[in-house]
């Protein structure tokens, strides 16, 4: 069976309908999908590990299945990639570092065993930041992704190579992780869906960690219904992961699906400053236009201030260094030439905070977050620009733009609410703009529809990069 050239950019929904009308099957499904990484990766270098014959005895064993009647569901049969800092048992996970570039797992992660067992293919693993550390990926001691838009042009991260894996078509979705921003801005610079769940929604057992109270794991896809698939199998408690919880997990997809016409009624709160000051030329004009959008279909916007949204992101940046020095500790002391000088400076940053400043950041957080989870309770959702800086050039990239770049996104994650990143348009460069939307705790099932309701009537989900 031949493989159109649009396959590779369908949705998961039109993928799994061809494969029902025996256009294709999973098995060669698969092949092109292989066939087309490897024709990018010398450019994008989105993949740190392929797992061709993996893919390949997948893709048979699904298709085998699928003729037989046994369908496991919506991602059976679906090609998917996994950020490399997710445990796949005999398949080496590397933290894109050469202080962890041998690890080969015996088991896999809580979420790299769902997917499995809802019949996904894992086609290899996705570069990202080594430590999931910076906000370029150009730290992976596998050398950097690019941006599939503009080749010349950083991905974001951590999550780079999943951002660029998706937005070629070389995969229908990825996990990423998102401890500062490392979901929702690289699927901002990428053109991509990036959802971050609520701390608690979604199992990190089996995940490298840069921050443990921080971390979140999520899909990252190319329209919000691919997003609610993917959710819908990653989401709920898991015993081998304390710090989920135990709550019914809704129907994301049907959610998705039954997305009104309209959002009368709908309060979207708008916090200009400091979230809206500073944005590249043009972007002012995408952003505003994506908020008229919302006022014509019937929301209410209120503009209000964040309260505390400079010191939220203050005490995660503390938080991030030393909980990130706790889980790097032991690799650190045996050998710290094969951390890189990124890594490397987190971790001695965090060693010299001590037990009394994180303890206390702790502390503090716990007030800050009531405070502002109180004053935001009105609300139906915020809506923001994901990142306030464009996809730099990658000669021009520096460690010292990962403060100004999580300046919209860090807080959410130490608040732990649910916020995704969306398409809204492109700047003067051709470059994609993102446009966040941040939802109440554990309500994913709402956060998604809103999305879904914005995508469908501005319309930029079905661009892709001609590469």
């Amino acid at each position: 069976m031949s493989i159109d050239d649009s396959a590779p950019f369908a949705t998961i929904g039109e993928a799994r309908d061809r494969m029902a009308a025996g256009a294709f099957g999973p098995l060669a499904l698969t092949e092109a999908l292989l066939d087309r990484i490897e024709r990018h990766q010398n450019s994008l270098n989105s993949f740190i590990t392929v797992t061709r014959e993996t893919a390949l005895k997948e893709a048979a064993a699904a298709e085998a299945e699928l003729k037989a009647g046994h369908a496991r569901g919506p991602l059976h049969g679906i090609p998917l990639a996994y950020k490399d800092l997710l445990a796949t048992a005999g398949v080496r996970t590397t933290f894109a570092s050469k202080a962890y570039a041998d690890w080969v797992p015996d088991h896999d992660a809580s979420l790299v065993r769902r997917l499995r067992e809802a019949g996904a293919i894992m086609l290899g693993k996705l570069n990202l930041s080594e430590g999931a550390a910076d906000s370029s990926s150009q730290s992976s001691a596998f050398g950097g992704p690019c941006n599939p838009w503009n080749l010349e042009r950083i991905t974001g991260g951590s999550s780079g190579g999943s951002a660029a894996a998706v937005a070629a078509g070389d995969v229908f979705g990825a996990i990423g992780s998102d401890t500062a921003m490392s979901i929702r801005q690289p699927a901002a610079l990428c053109g991509i869906v990036g959802l971050k769940p609520s701390y608690g929604r979604v199992s990190k057992h089996g995940a490298m960690a840069l921050s443990f109270s921080l971390d979140h794991l999520g899909p990252m896809t190319r329209t919000v219904r691919d997003t609610a698939l993917m959710l819908q199998v990653m989401a709920g408690y898991d015993p081998d992961d304390p710090t989920t919880v135990d709550l019914p997990v809704p129907d994301y997809v049907d959610a998705v699906d039954g997305a009104p016409a309209r959002l009368d009624g709908v309060r979207i709160g708008v916090p200009r400053q400091p979230f809206y000051e500073g944005l590249p030329e043009g972007w002012d004009r995408l952003i505003e236009d994506a908020l008229d959008l919302f006022v014509k279909l019937g929301a209410v916007l209120e503009e209000f201030v964040l309260p505390h949204a400079a010191d939220l992101n203050h005490l995660g940046s503390l938080i991030v260094f030393a909980e990130g020095a706790a889980f790097h500790a032991d690799a650190f002391r045996r050998d710290p030439e094969k951390f890189g000088p990124n890594l490397r400076a987190l971790v001695e940053s965090g060693e010299n905070l001590g037990a009394v400043h994180y303890i206390q950041a702790q502390r503090v957080r716990r007030k800050l977050c009531e405070e502002t989870l109180a004053a935001i309770a009105s609300y139906d959702a915020l809506v923001l620009p994901t990142t306030p800086l464009p996809a730099c050039p990658i000669t021009e990239d520096d460690p010292s733009l990962t403060g100004p770049r999580l300046r919209n996104t860090l807080l959410f994650n130490v608040l732990g609410l649910p916020a995704i990143s969306v398409p809204c348009g492109f700047d003067g460069d051709g470059m994609p703009v993102g446009l966040q939307i941040v939802g109440k705790g554990f309500a994913e099932d709402r956060l998604l529809t809103l999305a879904r309701v914005y995508e469908r009537e501005a319309g930029w989900y079905d661009r892709h990069p001609a590469i």
